[in-house]
């Protein structure tokens, strides 16, 4: 075998067809468009969600709902995740770099404390937010509750 003489298989690969080259070719004329019409022109294309002049499926739906562009998206973290991540690194400083490198959130994300789970250990927590719940339990065990 030699990299010189590789071709693909026989059969395999077919000639393109050569449109509008002369009425002897078969292919001259209208080169298979058909007569007229936006599609015979050049440079057609039709728009997105076009249904051949029947009313778009977009505009016959209602609209619908509201999307607040105020809205401030937290990352929620519950306390029995917290308890976790002391566990397994045995630590007692949490803040959004131990919460990233753990896998919980991204850089980018704003971190929520949540009070879902039970806290056991003593915790310096840094975080964006933190639900009433969390905090209070965050405080009854003598620890801090920073916000950024």
């Amino acid at each position: 075998m030699d990299l010189s003489n590789l071709k693909p298989a026989q059969g395999s690969t077919k000639s393109t067809k050569r449109l509008g080259r002369g009425q002897g070719s078969g292919k001259g004329g209208t080169s298979t468009r058909g007569h007229k019409g936006a599609k015979a022109r050049s440079g057609y294309s039709k728009k997105i969600g076009f249904e051949g002049g029947q009313m778009p499926l977009a505009r016959r739906l209602p609209k619908f709902g509201f999307q607040n562009f105020t809205r401030v998206e937290y990352k929620g973290i519950n306390l029995d995740v917290l308890q976790r991540i002391a566990d397994q690194q045995g630590i007692t400083v949490i803040n959004k770099e131990v919460l990233v490198k753990s896998g919980f959130t991204s850089k980018k994300d704003l971190v929520k404390i949540l009070g879902k789970g039970e806290l056991k250990t003593k915790l310096e927590v840094t975080a964006n937010g933190y639900s009433a719940t969390a905090k209070k339990a965050i405080e009854d065990l003598g620890g801090i509750a920073n916000t950024i």
